[in-house]
């Protein structure tokens, strides 16, 4: 069984947006730039983000196998009652939902991973407008941008949550995850960011 690491003291400077009382784990370590055959995170990463000009083509299957692989090694790592026990949120991909190229492969992990559990799985949060890939750009969007560019979907508030987990793919800076805590503590005084889990954490090539 796959387990989670958590980010601590020393791999902070990895992911400079990040404080030692932040709670995000990771379940392998992705290279950026090193291609499909630098190890299994980055082969297994690299089909999940395959983009959405892909489907139909004959390598479209791959992304959905790593979505199933990426939800079945969630399901091993975190407990049922720790999933019952929280609201959990996709972070939004780098386009917008009204972007022909959104892709919501995120959503389809939580879906899966949810399957008989009763889970409270919410797209609270979104992007306004699409902006680059941050794990693909060299140009990189502030923490405030972030938050600028980020709203919550009040149409599924209801309930409010009273703790939030968050689950990402890949982790570089940390900037979204800080962007996205601010924008619900803004909206949700008190939440309890439960946890913040990606699929993995990026290095540098």
């Amino acid at each position: 069984m796959q387990q989670l690491t958590k980010i601590d003291r020393l791999s902070l400077p990895d992911h400079p947006h990040l404080r030692v009382e932040d709670n995000c784990f990771f379940l392998g370590e992705y290279t950026a730039r090193a291609g499909f055959a630098y190890s299994k995170t980055n082969n297994l990463i690299l089909n999940f983000k395959k983009p959405v000009t892909r489907a139909g083509s004959s390598e479209w299957k791959y992304k959905h196998e790593a979505i199933e692989q990426i939800a079945g090694i969630l399901f091993g790592a975190l407990s049922r009652e720790w999933l019952q026990s929280a609201t959990l949120v996709p972070m939004p991909p780098s386009k917008a939902r009204n972007d022909p190229l959104y892709d919501d492969r995120m959503v389809q992990v939580l879906k899966l991973l949810g399957q008989g559990l009763s889970l409270d799985i919410r797209e609270l949060i979104l992007q306004r407008d699409s902006t680059p890939e941050s794990h693909m750009s060299s140009n990189r969007l502030s923490r405030r941008d972030l938050i600028d560019n980020y709203v919550i979907d009040e149409s599924v508030t209801d309930p409010v949550p009273t703790k939030i987990a968050l689950f990402d793919d890949v982790i570089t800076t940390g900037a979204h995850y800080k962007a996205a805590q601010a924008v619900f503590e803004d909206r949700f005084p008190g939440v309890l960011i439960g946890r913040h889990i990606h699929s993995s954490a990026c290095t540098s090539d």
